[in-house]
């Protein structure tokens, strides 16, 4: 298989309050080195991804990508959230 993507989402923290990329930042480095050096995929990071910085610190540990929160999804202006979340990837490109 070759996958466009391979997402990682440490159980425990889905749904919590907490970001993996703060909370165990060292285990999204290894996974993201991990697909990186094996595969064209692109590593995707999830679990209490909330806030712009949640995702700043996910690319800077080499995500090339998220997985939103759900209540990132259910909020009334999710766009406009989705949006917020977006911008540290766009300035990854740059």
């Amino acid at each position: 298989m070759q996958p466009t993507a391979i997402a990682y989402e440490p159980p425990e923290l889905i749904g919590g309050d907490i970001s993996v990329s703060s909370s165990k930042p060292e285990i999204v480095k290894e996974f993201c080195d991990i697909v990186k050096s094996g595969s064209a995929s692109l590593p995707l990071i999830g679990a209490g991804i909330k806030t712009p910085e949640d995702v700043k610190k996910s690319v800077e540990l080499g995500a090339e990508g998220i997985l939103v929160a759900s209540g990132v999804m259910k909020s009334k202006d999710f766009e406009s959230e989705i949006e917020g979340l977006a911008a540290p990837l766009a300035e990854k490109k740059h």
